[in-house]
C-alpha cells in the first residue's frame, strides 16, 4: 500500500468531519512531509509520539498531525498524490510547475531531501513529485 496516500486520505477525512487531530503510523517520509505542511501553514502541528496498542501491551510510534481551521473551514482545500507506486512521476528542474497558480505547494523528493516545488526550482534540482496540497 502507498503510505503517503493513506496519510493524505486520513488528513482529508479528518478535516471533512472537523477533527482537531489525526494520528497515522510513523515513518520518516510522512514525518518530513508533515513538517513541510506545518512550515507552510497547512497543518497546525506534526509530532512523533508513542502510543499503546489496545489489544497488546506494546507501544508503536505514530505521527500526530494537528489540523488547522479558519472559521470552521479546513486550511487544506485539497490534496493529491502525484507519484504512485505503479507510475513514478519524475520532473526536471525546468519542468517543475506551480500548484494552483502558486496557492498550493508540491512536495518533491530530491537528492538533497524533501522540499517544496518552489525550493527545488530555486535550487535547480529535479526529483520525484510526491504530492500536491492546496
Amino acid at each position: 500500500m502507498d503510505t503517503v496516500a493513506n496519510m493524505l486520505t486520513a488528513i482529508r477525512n479528518a478535516q471533512a468531519v472537523g477533527k482537531p487531530m489525526v494520528a497515522v503510523p510513523y515513518s520518516r517520509l510522512k514525518y518530513d512531509i508533515a513538517k513541510i505542511l506545518e512550515r507552510k501553514g497547512f497543518v497546525a502541528s506534526a509530532e512523533k509520539r508513542s502510543r499503546k496498542i489496545k489489544k497488546t501491551a506494546k507501544t508503536a510510534l505514530c505521527l500526530e498531525i494537528g489540523l488547522k481551521y479558519a472559521d470552521n473551514v479546513p486550511a487544506i482545500a485539497g490534496c493529491k498524490k502525484v507519484s504512485k507506486p505503479g507510475q513514478r512521476i519524475y520532473v526536471a528542474a525546468g519542468g517543475i510547475k506551480r500548484v494552483k497558480q502558486g496557492r498550493g505547494i508540491g512536495v518533491v523528493s530530491t537528492s538533497k531531501g524533501l522540499m517544496t516545488e518552489y525550493d527545488a526550482k530555486k535550487q535547480n534540482i529535479g526529483g520525484e513529485m510526491l504530492c500536491e496540497v492546496w
